[in-house]
């Protein structure tokens, strides 16, 4: 390597600059100053005829000519030893030519499609899993799409058999019956394969033996203690002074929209209403009611209080049971009730369009507005114009009822009043106001003077109200004088930052509420864990807190769940209880003993911004929806008191709820989902939603399932799309997973892949987090990567657990492991693995089966993989001035990022190589990647996108989608290219027939392939960094094109 780019200044001082603002395209001042080369004069200096402007623009050019000449000179080299070079020539030499056994038929296939589209596809080099080609390549295969759809059918036909009642008809019409017998058969199958199929897959017909039985049990229970103790407490709920009314709307109509307070009891009544009235009607036997719940929390926590209040077992074949993602309780097969996740029924719908087994289906919380229930709404419409018998019940908040009934043609509606204690609501003026806080040492201008220098990243319809609120402001500050101290209104100009939570005041009310109020435990709601842990410190700082008269309990995801049982505990008598929350506490989880809630106003939500392709996470100002919940947490078991940290303007402009996720996530799942549903054109189906998402965010979509070519060019599910939209993951996930099964290493990949589609296993204990942080650097062992960070985490929970269940306490305790995500991580990886044998592509369904893992411990190989399952998501590093700081990294799209904190790159300061991959982007603060993983050319130029070959001026280059460029002889690059064609080829041909790899015939193509890619990217990667050298490593765009990067690119942090 070239020691040519040295740093990022300059001999006078001058920093260079990048090639933003104009400065990179023009060559012929590049041309000026590459002829001045070995002059006498200084080059580092503008001619001495410029000035002012003149002289800036000088400097970008300049700047911008340095850094591409000093890019072009620290290009890695892609190169390999002779030997490798005649064995790869050899190798491609046979597979091409006629070859013995089942690759001659694999020839004689190819030939018989030579003018398909994937042939020519690599014939012009261009990738299967690239997605769409050039306009020029597509208009050569044309006239042969028809051909390749038949192609494509023939391919798929023994999967699309899992589908019978959507399959279309076209055989002649005596063969239907025999299609008939055959969707039994098929029905069969796939519930023995599938467990979570298990309950929608029973045989309903009316028993009346049955129906006499329920009845007979029903009656016994009258007499029984417990169920007359839990009927008690029924009885005094609100919703069963409603039952005859439900009961008697529910018959009368299809749809029914039941809208409730908090409290009211709908999500555990009103199913067994239904359940209750059939048996003693005595046709329990036709009744099976399915209740959906957003989170799997709170689907067990309710099957097991109806199953209590009907004084039996949860599941064990009684009345009520469970159904979540690998785990059930299930009831009894006719006559109950099952409480299961939304995800649950979408999965049913791929076998029983119709969920033709099911009599009643209740959607509760659909005022959460979340993607599966939006999309589960759609169909339901759709399935009440095919069914008579379906009875549909829609539970909701109160605050949007009428929006569900409207789209459901004005069906019923009925409301059930709450069952909670009054609760006397403070806004900021009046908490200002009886604590006499006054911040210290803040910017002491108000908001709407500071706002040009917030620079923030918003939605228009938000930053209209934040310029109707600043309009409104001075007029709002006169209302409240006279009502109001002059001190409360001065604070309240300051307090009045639409960014930052308070936490000092939150710490001023809190002993306010423990000096002035009652006993009761408060409960604090904050956006995220940075304001969870910063209040908790704030806590502990005060000796008033450290005594052993407090509780207090952080609630968060990361915490670890042995933590978080404790909240739910009644303290003794004179301690009290305080819970640091974020809106997980809104709805998920119920605390009973809470009397104070402080509202802290904001929320974290999600945003898909798609002009950048980027989601964004920032602290949003609360719903009235949200508001009203966390009001309602403060009344449940005596009057109760709640303090909003906003004021009355801004309480007046909250919005009704929370923009719906369909609107604001990326929509490429789901697009998967409505395909293997056939549901029809992904525009036209989403049109029908509720509120439908953008044309822009479908399109933006629909384009990145084309270019991964999971979707065809006429929208069709190619049959790696097919394999993707089975796999209950997101499409790069599922291709990562793929991956891992085709190249035999597949217990890391899918220890990768369920940490990445639920999270990773690390908790931070308050108080420790930089020794969380040096424990998880440890458990890296200098991979440089995230993902076999976790790996190295999971495989040594397992060696760990093997010994004993002390040890894998300690080995957790010590790790900051969490021993809950870790099993569910093992469980998910056997669901995945269960997939991927019966879709043929293992053979066993055990992760661990020696055949499938038999390069599990190649390390570089692993990293391959998770460059075919992320790209494009591709960052490159570059040194900072600042060694403590770690690297700088950029993107294409987006100029400077920052690998996040958590991340075990985020202090890394030596590198091999110049290249990570990531698996989310997230804008925050600023744009963080997450889970980033440092990757080889080899693994780039195999597993990433289109390859070219080209010259930059006396360089020959080899460049993947061409602004990945590397350093590399023809010849060499030529033999790459070839043999990445041939493993396109390969990896195609095993995704439209699912087979694994034989690892023990090395004779055959698929073997000597993959051996070959394997070998290089193991043994001929050569670190072009690391401790000396790593500062001239860096890749750049090839010629003519230049990566722009943010304002502050240059700046350390």
């Amino acid at each position: 390597m070239s020691s040519g780019y040295g740093g990022r200044g300059y001999r006078d001082g001058s920093r260079e600059r990048s090639d933003r603002r104009g400065g990179g395209g023009s060559s012929g001042h590049g041309n000026d100053f590459d002829k001045d080369q070995g002059g006498g004069e200084r080059l580092d200096r503008p001619p001495p005829h410029l000035k002012g402007r003149e002289i800036g623009l000088w400097y970008a050019k300049f700047g911008a000519v340095r850094r591409k000449q000093g890019d072009r000179r620290s290009r890695a080299v892609v190169q390999m030893d002779e030997a490798r070079e005649q064995h790869i020539t050899k190798l491609l030499s046979s597979v091409q030519s006629d070859r013995p056994g089942p690759w001659r038929d694999y020839n004689d296939i190819r030939a018989s499609t030579s003018n398909s589209r994937p042939t020519a596809a690599r014939s012009s080099g261009h990738c299967y899993f690239d997605g769409e080609m050039s306009e020029e390549d597509k208009q050569k295969i044309e006239l042969k799409s028809e051909e390749e759809e038949e192609d494509v059918t023939a391919g798929q036909k023994t999967s699309q058999r899992h589908f019978p009642r959507a399959a279309v008809k076209d055989e002649a019409p005596d063969a239907w019956d025999e299609e008939e017998q055959q969707e039994k058969e098929e029905k069969e199958m796939l519930r023995r394969k599938d467990k979570d199929l298990d309950f929608l897959f029973q045989e309903v017909a009316r028993d009346n033996s049955l129906d006499e039985r329920l009845e007979r049990d029903l009656q016994s229970k009258k007499s029984d203690t417990k169920y007359k103790e839990m009927l008690k407490f029924r009885e005094k709920l609100p919703s069963y002074g409603k039952k005859e009314e439900l009961v008697e709307l529910i018959n009368s109509n299809r749809v029914l929209v039941v809208s409730g307070e908090t409290g009211c009891g709908k999500t555990t009544q009103v199913t067994q209403f239904i359940l209750d009235d059939y048996i003693n009607r005595g046709v329990g036997s036709v009744c099976r009611v399915v209740c959906t719940q957003p989170r799997r929390i709170s689907a067990i926590s309710v099957a097991e209080r109806v199953a209590a209040e009907r004084a039996e077992s949860v599941g064990n074949g009684n009345s009520c049971g469970y159904q979540i993602r690998l785990q059930s309780r299930l009831p009894r097969k006719q006559g109950s009730i099952l409480y299961c996740t939304t995800g649950i029924i979408l999965q049913w719908l791929r076998s029983d369009p119709l969920l033709s087994t099911i009599s009643h289906l209740v959607l509760d919380e659909i005022h959460e507005r979340n993607l599966q229930s939006d999309v589960l709404l759609v169909i339901v419409k759709n399935i009440l114009t095919l069914r008579d018998d379906l009875k549909i019940i829609l539970m909701s908040a109160t605050l949007n009822a009428e929006k569900f009934s409207k789209y459901f043609n004005n069906c019923a509606m009925i409301h059930i009043p709450g069952l909670t204690f009054p609760v006397e609501e403070f806004l900021l003026e009046d908490i200002v106001e009886m604590t006499r806080y006054s911040p210290q040492n803040q910017d002491r201008r108000p908001s709407r003077k500071r706002g040009f220098w917030q620079g923030r990243n918003s939605r228009p319809e938000k930053e209209e109200k934040e310029a109707e609120y600043k309009e409104s402001w001075p007029t709002y500050a006169r209302t409240l004088q006279g009502r109001y101290s002059d001190n409360t209104i001065e604070t309240l100009e300051m307090l009045d930052d639409d960014d930052k939570i308070d936490l000092e005041l939150i710490l001023a009310l809190i002993r306010h509420i423990v000096l002035k109020e009652e006993d009761g435990a408060i409960l604090v709601f904050l956006p995220g864990w940075d304001n969870i842990s910063g209040l908790n410190d704030l806590l502990v700082a005060q000796e008033m807190f450290r005594s052993d008269r407090f509780v207090i309990i952080p609630l968060h995801s990361l915490m670890p769940t042995v933590n978080q049982t404790q909240v739910f505990k009644r303290p003794p008598p004179g301690v009290r209880k305080i819970v640091i929350a974020t809106n997980i506490a809104e709805t998920s989880i119920t605390i009973d003993d809470v009397v104070y809630v402080i509202d802290g106003g904001k929320i974290k939500e999600t945003n898909f911004d798609t002009n950048n392709n980027i989601s964004t996470m920032t602290a949003e100002w609360v719903s009235l929806a949200n508001a009203k919940q966390r009001k309602g947490r403060a009344g449940r078991v005596c009057p109760g008191k709640c303090y909003h940290l906003y004021n009355g303007l801004r309480a007046s402009l909250l919005d009704a709820y929370q923009l719906p996720e369909i609107m604001r996530t990326p929509l490429e799942e789901l697009c998967l989902q409505i395909k293997i549903l056939k549901l029809g054109s992904i525009a036209q189906f989403l049109e029908k939603s509720l509120d439908p998402p953008t044309t822009k965010a479908i399109n933006l979509a629909i384009k990145n399932l084309t270019g991964l070519n999971a979707l065809d060019r006429s929208e069709n599910l190619t049959a790696l799309g097919f394999h993707l939209a089975r796999l209950p993951v997101e499409p790069h996930i599922g291709k990562l997973i793929l991956f891992g099964a085709l190249l035999g290493c597949l217990d890391p990949v899918l220890t990768i892949a369920a940490s990445l589609s639920f999270k990773d296993p690390f908790f931070i204990p308050l108080g420790k987090e930089k020794m969380a942080d040096m424990r998880r650097r440890t458990l890296s062992r200098n991979s440089k990567s995230d993902h076999l960070t976790i790996v190295n985490a999971f495989q040594g929970w397992e060696e760990a657990k093997h010994s004993g269940a002390r040890y894998e306490r300690e080995y957790c305790w010590d790790n900051f492991l969490s021993a809950n995500t870790l099993q569910m991580l093992h469980n998910m990886k056997g669901q995945f693995a269960e997939h991927l044998m019966h879709t043929g592509f293992i053979s066993s369904r055990d992760p661990k089966d020696p055949k499938s893992n038999v390069n599990s411990d190649n390390e570089k190989l692993i990293k391959a993989v998770i460059v075919a399952g992320l790209y494009p998501k591709v960052a490159t590093i570059r040194p900072s001035r600042c060694k403590k700081a770690g690297v700088k990294a950029y993107t294409q799209a987006d100029g400077k990022v920052v690998i996040h904190p958590k991340s075990v790159n985020a202090e890394e300061t030596e590198f091999n190589y110049t290249w990570l991959v990531y698996h989310l982007k997230m804008r925050t603060s600023s744009i963080f990647l997450y889970d980033c993983t440092e990757v080889s050319p080899f693994s780039l130029l195999f597993f990433g996108g289109d390859i070219t070959i080209q010259k930059d001026e006396d360089q020959e280059t080899i460049a993947v989608d061409q602004w990945i460029v590397f350093r590399s002889p023809a010849r060499i690059a030529h033999l790459v290219k070839s043999l990445k064609k041939e493993l396109d080829s390969l990896l195609e041909e095993k995704i439209r027939n699912p087979a694994p790899v034989d690892w023990q015939d090395r004779q055959s193509k698929d073997c000597a392939v993959i051996t070959a890619i394997i070998d290089l990217i193991t043994t001929q990667e050569k670190p072009t960094g690391g401790a000396k050298g790593y500062g001239q490593t860096w890749a750049s765009a090839p010629r003519g094109q230049h990566t722009r990067f943010d304002d502050e690119d240059d700046e350390d942090d």
